[in-house]
């Protein structure tokens, strides 16, 4: 980042173009009858979202791998069931997508290029490890725009980095902080991944500790700090843990020693030069009036290009 007072925006980019595909009509079609819900939707989301934060940097984070091999190595039933065709040895599963979304996911990312928003994706990673990459790296404040709960764990009150999570459309924002973590969970970011480590996530095929859901879990890092300090209270008879907490924890020793890589977002992801700075212009207005053309994009991609020209 090229200053300490930049305020960089990452979008977890299918996240939101999930919830644009479900938020608008299949009824929104291209002049040639292809549904563009999903298209026409993520670039409201993004207009709305640079009119109301102002972002000075903005990356849409994608997907090159949904389920990486290596964190299905450790935990295989790690989004088992989402996989809707597996692939030979060394290609990515193909994730289940409702039929007329998927034909717009390209059509996404000829439209972010042509406007010049900077969209990175890295082989071998999910959209979480970038967006925790350019977390790590920023030096100024960070809103992470997200569906998805895991990605509390990046919340980072002394740095300014926050999730904005979509209540209803991007029009209202949950703005989730460190006071709210607690509130609602009583951790924070770091302390959201031990949580839900070992309470589990059904939706991320995350088998979590049996017998320890999120109370308990929370109950249990307020006490001893951390999962280390769980786990070394296993070994401590003098720890105040129920005999069935104890038996649970030390039966999925094997599980806890390797999740703690799965659920937390990588940090070392190997990002490419990019230019993150929020386009003012469209890198090629050529190939932009085109796309428009093609997919009938009509006031979605106006209004947007309004927005980022004042």
């Amino acid at each position: 980042m090229r200053g300490v007072t930049r305020r960089l925006m990452l979008l977890d980019t299918a996240s939101l173009y999930f919830r644009a595909y479900f938020g608008v009509p299949d009824s929104v079609k291209a002049p040639d009858g292809t549904p563009v819900n999903a298209v026409r939707g993520l670039l409201e989301f993004i207009d709305r979202l640079v009119k109301d934060h102002r972002p000075d940097d903005l990356v849409a984070c994608m997907d090159a791998d949904w389920r990486p091999q290596w964190r299905v190595d450790l935990i295989p039933s790690y989004k088992a069931h989402r996989v809707a065709v597996e692939t030979k040895a060394g290609r990515p599963d193909e994730e289940e997508v409702p039929d007329t979304l998927s034909p717009q996911v390209p059509i996404i990312e000829d439209v972010l290029d042509a406007l010049g928003i900077a969209r990175v994706g890295v082989e071998g990673y999910e959209a979480d490890d970038v967006i925790g990459t350019f977390t790590g790296r920023a030096t100024g404040p960070v809103d992470i725009v997200t569906g998805d709960r895991d990605l509390y764990q990046l919340v980072d009150d002394k740095r300014g980095v926050r999730v904005l999570y979509p209540l209803k459309g991007v029009g209202t924002l949950q703005l989730t902080d460190e006071a709210w973590l607690r509130e609602k969970y009583g951790v924070d970011g770091p302390g959201y991944a031990d949580l839900a480590l070992l309470r589990g996530d059904p939706s991320d095929g995350l088998p979590g500790v049996p017998g320890i859901g999120e109370k308990t879990a929370a109950k249990l890092l307020d006490q001893f700090g951390d999962l280390a300090g769980i786990m070394a209270a296993v070994d401590d008879p003098k720890a105040k843990l129920t005999p069935s907490q104890r038996k649970r924890l030390d039966e999925s020793r094997p599980y806890v020693a390797v999740a703690p890589k799965v659920v937390r977002v990588a940090g070392d992801v190997p990002l490419p030069d990019v230019d993150t700075a929020l386009p003012h212009a469209p890198r090629d207005p050529a190939a932009l009036d085109e796309l428009a053309a093609r997919w009938g994009l009509g006031g979605s991609l106006q209004r947007l290009l309004s927005t980022l020209t004042t």
